[in-house]
């Protein structure tokens, strides 16, 4: 099972608001700057996790995004699968009808226990866990993370 490049880059836009939280809306061209991801693909990944409302948006000369919520209440599982349609290892699993021996198949109660494993670890995984991960590869202070 891959990941798509949508999700890993809205991880890292994720890590990048809540590692600025606390500090007023955050511009897209400066997570973009600071990820060094194209600001333009950095659109097309906000937008669903603005419907999702795990992002708030404010507009105007000092507009940008924020967290809709607190880190430690967004898991992973929330960004993973707002962000990829085809969150299942197997296709048949998001929808039988793609499979004639859906129902049937030894392999697909394997490939639903997975799905399950996966969904589990990703829910067991905050936002504001990520965030202090990446404080430490940078070295930083885990003081200077706004914490509640």
């Amino acid at each position: 099972m891959r990941l798509s490049t949508k999700v890993r880059y809205g991880l890292r836009l994720m890590i990048d608001l809540a590692l600025h939280d606390g500090k007023g809306l955050i511009l897209l061209n400066d997570i973009a700057k600071r990820q060094r991801i194209s600001s333009k693909y950095l659109w097309q990944v906000i937008s669903p996790l603005k419907t999702a409302k795990l992002v708030i948006s404010g507009r105007g000369a000092k507009g940008g995004y924020r967290l809709a919520r607190p880190a430690e209440t967004i898991t992973m599982k929330d960004i993973v699968t707002r962000l990829d349609d085809e969150f299942q290892p197997v296709a048949c699993l998001e929808n039988p009808k793609t499979c004639k021996r859906s129902g049937g198949c030894a392999a697909q109660e394997l490939w639903c226990e997975l799905g399950n494993k996966i969904a589990g670890f990703l829910e067991s995984i905050s936002l504001q866990e990520m965030a202090i991960r990446q404080l430490r590869k940078q070295g930083g202070e885990l003081d200077s993370m706004y914490f509640i």
